[in-house]
């Protein structure tokens, strides 16, 4: 199996902000894929701290308390540091440097006219009050994308703007300097990457939102969830024909149920009548416990010695700054900042 169709020679730059923990949402559009990816190319996980703080500045102290626990979660869904390269965004001085130069060759108007920003400009109320920090983002991810070279990039689909800006910065380095020392990365959509819905059916999965369900869930956190869930308003009897689109139970089965030809016969049973949402909502119940129990296991274990993942982040790091340095000594070279 093989989500994103990548070859052994491709490089892969993915990550999250760290914000809080990580949720069913995170497991569906990445964290499952990574497991696999890990095993057929390398592969950089960035624990974005200093990107969370173009927005969360004022609360820096959950920002640097999510580090441990992102980790936490990358590790209890079966990402291997032996595999995987995770390290701390801020601890990788080289992508701040490789990101003033890049700041060079992009515009404020270019800035401001790049989709993703400029939505969520408009999500978080900024008006013309924008942090410069946010606003230059689009910059500072160019620099963490080619500090590794990387050639894979998995992202939403209103994350592609991001890339072609990233690559268009490429494009004006490598014009520049008349060589080609960066690379340009395509951004890869996973087919199971479609934002998985809230709990309530009305939004995106987001904790934010107060709808997502932690992969950190205990049973009975579990079991609250699933109950809570909408279903076909107008279901309201047994023997009542039930809609199977837009039914977040139906949604949730898609995605976490692995027997799918018992799905479809469920829809078409839901679908004529004579299926009760208690049953479905049963049946998502146990696929979710199964997914979760495990997950939740690993991760209280690992949470016993946070000095131990501490130091597997400190690896991955010294890793991440080798990888980055290199990057960062071509550019320098090709710009002829290489005085000594």
């Amino acid at each position: 199996m093989n989500p994103l169709n990548v070859s052994s020679t491709d490089i892969i730059l993915t990550g999250d902000r760290t914000t809080g923990q990580l949720h069913l949402g995170h497991y569906v559009g990445s964290l499952a894929n990574r497991v696999i990816l890990q095993d057929i190319c390398p592969q950089f996980l960035l624990l974005a701290d200093a990107q969370a703080l173009t927005d969360n500045m004022g609360n820096y102290v959950k920002v640097r308390d999510n580090v441990l626990q992102v980790a936490l979660d990358y590790l209890a869904v079966g990402i291997d540091p032996q595999k995987s390269t995770i390290f701390i965004q801020s601890l990788v001085p080289e992508l701040s440097e490789l990101s003033s130069y890049y700041l060079n060759l992009v515009t404020v108007a270019r800035l401001e006219r790049n989709p993703t920003i400029k939505d969520e400009i408009k999500q978080r109320g900024y008006e013309r009050d924008i942090p410069a920090g946010f606003l230059t983002y689009p910059a500072a991810q160019a620099a963490d994308i080619t500090a590794f070279k990387a050639t894979v990039v998995p992202v939403g689909s209103d994350q592609v703007p991001m890339i072609e800006q990233t690559n268009e910065i490429v494009r004006r380095f490598n014009n520049s300097v008349a060589r080609e020392v960066l690379v340009e990365a395509r951004a890869v959509v996973p087919e199971n990457g479609s934002r998985l819905p809230g709990i309530d059916g009305k939004a995106k999965m987001s904790k934010s939102l107060g709808n997502s369900l932690a992969l950190s869930s205990s049973e009975d956190e579990i079991r609250q969830a699933v109950k809570m869930m909408f279903t076909d308003p107008n279901h309201l009897r047994v023997a009542d024909p039930g809609q199977v689109e837009g039914n977040v139970v139906f949604t949730y089965l898609d995605a976490f149920d692995r027997d799918s030809a018992g799905v479809a016969e469920l829809k078409e049973h839901y679908r004529r009548g004579g299926l009760g949402d208690r049953v479905i909502k049963q049946r998502l119940e146990n696929c979710l416990l199964e997914l979760l129990e495990p997950i939740r296991a690993r991760r209280e274990a690992l949470a016993q010695d946070p000095g131990e993942i501490m130091s597997i982040l400190k690896a991955g790091t010294a890793r991440a700054r080798e990888t980055a340095g290199r990057t960062l000594s071509e550019v320098k070279a090709a710009m002829g900042l290489n005085y000594f």
